[in-house]
């Protein structure tokens, strides 16, 4: 059943991706805003009974509702396994970002790129060229493949149903809304949703890094990761960038202008510097892992049918 729902989820996703805006502008999104308002005294403590107030009852009643439907039918436990991955899933969802930035890239509108780079980051792009453009779109890209597909993958197989997609699409949107947020008013009642998500994440972001080295350069791949993940702001994503930096073979992080200034990063990768010819090779790296994913599945349901 969780083969069948993932791939249908994915055809779904692909023929017709669902807007962002469901999460952060949707039900979650204004439930989560309506804790925040009433919870936010600026205290940790706080923070955390928001936490469990958003994300335990919908995953709770998801489990159930999976069961009950299983109970009635596998069939409608089926679909719901599908429509909720659909709603959960969707690297289609700030995909485009990369499709249109790799286009302006290929066609030498470099201004377009930056004004497209710096609406997906939230920054500026002014004044970055065209190998910072295709650098940051790649590590861009490589988070949000891990985000929106394989960190819910992950997820989806280890809990009921589909109450593990929907924990960690929503431990995800609070790290975003919550443990992001620099103003005095939240002070430290984001401090938990950011750790969660760090913690509920370990184990997604290296299964996709270990993903990314077996179907890139591998041995790249896993000496980025040994050597310079531990060197970027958040360890987590410095695992998924040097992995998949490491498997392209092209150099990620490193300084760039931001804001008139010089943001010092750290260099990720080995090889050559980014350009729209390696935007197009992560897109295969995404692909080829997501194919890994499922064959593996796919591996498991066989043995499983072969044991009974």
């Amino acid at each position: 059943m969780s083969l069948m729902s993932l791939i249908a989820a994915l055809l779904l996703e692909q023929l017709r991706p669902l807007p962002e805006s469901v999460w952060s502008g949707g039900v979650f999104g204004r439930y989560a805003k309506f804790i925040e308002r009433h919870f936010n005294a600026g205290e940790a403590r706080h923070g955390k009974i928001a936490w469990v107030l958003v994300v335990v009852p919908p995953v709770l009643l998801v489990a159930v509702l999976f069961y009950l439907l299983y109970f009635i039918s596998p069939l409608l436990a089926l679909l719901f396994n599908i429509a909720m991955l659909y709603l959960t899933m969707g690297f289609r969802q700030v995909s485009h970002y990369f499709s249109d930035i790799h286009l302006a890239l290929r066609g030498g509108d470099i201004d377009t790129a930056r004004s497209l780079i710096g609406k997906w980051r939230g920054r500026s792009g002014e004044g970055l060229s065209s190998s910072d453009v295709a650098r940051l779109a790649i590590e861009e890209g490589l988070v949000a493949s891990h985000r929106h597909v394989f960190g819910v993958v992950v997820w989806f197989l280890l809990l009921p149903g589909p109450s593990g997609a929907l924990f960690y699409r929503l431990t995800q949107l609070l790290a975003r809304e919550w443990g992001q947020h620099s103003d005095q008013s939240f002070s430290h009642f984001g401090d938990f949703a950011r750790r969660a998500f760090d913690l509920i994440d370990w184990l997604p972001v290296r299964i996709t890094a270990t993903a990314f080295a077996i179907v890139g350069d591998f041995e790249d791949a896993i000496y980025c990761w040994r050597t310079q993940a531990g060197r970027w702001m958040q360890p987590g994503l410095g695992i998924l960038l040097a992995s998949g930096a490491g498997a392209l073979g092209v150099r990620l992080g490193m300084p760039i202008h931001e804001h008139g200034e010089l943001a010092d990063r750290p260099e990720l990768g080995v090889g050559l510097d980014a350009d729209a010819d390696f935007m197009q090779s992560t897109i295969g790296l995404v692909w080829r892992s997501l194919v890994l994913c499922l064959l593996l599945l796919l591996v498991l349901w066989v043995a499983s049918w072969v044991g009974h």
